[in-house]
């Protein structure tokens, strides 16, 4: 058994499980060599070998405990018609969007923009660098996809003021998406994932109707994932209420951002736990990295608990800081 699924189904492990969000990508100079010939990211997400070749790299460097697969949470607005790109220094920039044409969408036109993420995984399941580890997948929660959607950039760049004004047609767009959603999540699943984590990166945008925005959608997505006889680990990044969260959704393990205290969540959380650290932790020095990391691992030293992150690792961090990173983690008794 791998040592997150032991983490998941046991409680417990033999070592202190290890990843981080976007461990592949673009803190590696290997990752940086390919990106520097391969500027349209949405073609590089689409191309299984150069993906397989980076969603191994962190693993090849660092013999993390789970591989993350590369790809991106708005493949599913491309895979569902709409125009998405990512400009350098600015971030992802999507077209208008047309809610009929997504709802008269057919299930295998969108399987088949996608499928090369599906290959992808095929190409990693059997993999024997990935023996005894995890395969992750992972999607974008509905509510951030429908930010997305309808903002047509990250909200870091400006929100709209009337975003939440349409309420059909955040209705609607919230429906479909948990259809398409559910298929990308299936089919990863077919193709080889053994985890499926779900990314609500702008869950904090939200101050009122969680139940609608955020318990609701997410739920029907843990429960289907569930159904499918995989485990799955929910990121409400920026909540206010873990416990609350936990308790609506019931994912099988909640990855926590780095705004809430560790202690606080003790005795209150039942589930496994994951994530934490401030990635910015990794700018610092070794002294203060050995700190911050050996609180979190005190904190949890008797909660079942998989080391990672509370947001993505940064493009700045250098690489001996992450050997450090995983020395503390695995030296920790």
């Amino acid at each position: 058994m791998t040592p997150i699924k032991e983490c998941l189904i046991n409680n417990k492990t033999d070592i202190n499980p290890i990843w981080l969000m976007r461990q592949a990508g673009r803190y590696l100079p290997e990752f940086r060599e390919i990106r520097k010939k391969n500027p349209n990211f949405i073609d590089l997400c689409l191309n299984e070998e150069l993906s397989e070749t980076i969603t191994l790299q962190p693993i090849d460097r660092f013999d993390f405990d789970a591989a993350i697969i590369f790809s991106d949470i708005l493949m599913i607005p491309y895979g569902m018609g709409q125009d998405v790109e990512f400009k350098k220094n600015f971030g992802p920039k999507l077209g208008n969007l047309n809610i009929n044409n997504i709802l008269d969408l057919d299930e295998n036109d969108f399987k088949s923009r996608l499928d090369p993420i599906y290959r992808l995984l095929e190409n990693l399941k059997n993999n024997k660098k990935l023996k005894n580890k995890d395969l992750i997948g992972f999607v974008g929660a509905p509510w951030t996809l429908l930010v997305y959607m309808l903002n047509k950039l990250s909200p870091k760049n400006g929100l709209s003021k009337v975003f939440f004004h349409d309420k059909d047609l955040i209705s609607k767009t919230l429906k479909i998406l948990d259809k398409f959603i559910k298929i990308h999540i299936r089919k990863q699943i077919e193709s080889g994932a053994t985890l499926i984590q779900i990314f609500d990166s702008w869950a904090g945008l939200v101050n009122k109707d969680l139940s609608k925005y955020l318990y609701e959608p997410t739920t029907s997505l843990v429960e289907y994932t569930k159904s499918l006889g995989v485990p799955v680990i929910c990121f409400p990044r920026g909540i206010s209420d873990y416990n609350k969260f936990c308790d609506e959704v019931r994912p099988n393990m909640i990855n926590i951002d780095y705004n809430i205290e560790p202690k606080d969540l003790l005795n209150k959380i039942k589930i496994p736990i994951q994530g934490g650290l401030d990635p910015k932790i990794l700018l610092t020095n070794r002294e203060n990295l050995n700190l911050e990391v050996n609180k979190y691992l005190r904190v949890f030293k008797d909660h079942p608990y998989v080391f990672n992150l509370g947001h993505g690792i940064l493009p700045e961090t250098k690489i001996e800081m992450v050997h450090e990173l995983i020395k503390i983690v695995r030296d920790f008794t």
